[in-house]
């Protein structure tokens, strides 16, 4: 027995997280090392449970999860669900153990895509923004340096006001703008670029490409 098969064989709890097309092939490699008894946790986008269930070929608890990249410094927003033969105890395991990365959310499994468009891409959004923002900061005069530590800084802060206050996005934004002032220059421009409507589709086909990509695994099972 190989390494990799005899601490599958051993362990209590397997996290499968390769890239969602090499999932068939990674379990056809181990299954034989799997039982019942086991918890599988999937970190897969698109990646339904009832096809992990079926390429395991038992009755094991599956929880299919979504982290996210922010992961690394102990702050994803991670939602999780649980498969047909899941427990409630399983569902608790996963939660323990996201949790010391970041939020869990419990939601059903139809969600998850949903989930996946906009907390797992979630990030890259954000990061995205930010690279525009250090570009004009740049041809505004700033450093590298300079421009780095303040919209980090108003990135956290801004966080830490969404997450302490009861308001919507809109009056929070609009509490900032002042009649005829800096703010409301630039929210113009981007209600002019149509930015809302163009995050909303980027959500939008995140979300769909997440289903398409179930979609696929589906139909190999057929």
């Amino acid at each position: 027995m190989s390494d990799r098969l005899a601490a599958v064989a051993s362990g209590d709890i397997v996290i499968l997280a390769m890239k969602p097309k090499h999932i068939k092939e990674a379990i056809d490699d181990i299954w034989q090392s799997t039982s019942e008894s086991q918890l599988f946790i999937s970190v897969l986008a698109g990646i339904p449970t009832t096809y992990i269930e079926d390429l395991l070929g038992h009755k094991a608890g599956v929880i299919r999860t979504m982290p996210n990249t922010s992961a690394k410094v102990g702050a994803s927003a991670t939602a999780i669900c649980k498969g047909t033969f899941a427990s409630e105890q399983d569902l608790t395991e996963a939660e323990k153990l996201f949790s010391s990365v970041g939020t869990v959310t419990v939601v059903s499994e139809e969600k998850l895509d949903a989930v996946t468009g906009l907390a797992g891409s979630g990030p890259a959004y954000f990061y995205f923004l930010v690279e525009a923002m250090e570009s004009a900061a740049l041809q505004a005069g700033l450093t590298k340096e300079e421009s780095s530590a303040l919209i980090t800084q108003t990135i956290v802060g801004v966080g830490k006001r969404l997450e302490t206050t009861t308001k919507s996005p809109k009056v929070l934004y609009e509490e900032v703008m002042s009649p005829n002032g800096t703010t409301e220059a630039g929210i113009n421009v981007l209600r002019e670029k149509n930015v809302q409507e163009a995050m909303t589709e980027a959500v939008t086909r995140a979300i769909s490409r997440s289903k398409e990509l179930g979609e696929v695994f589906i139909d190999t099972k057929k």
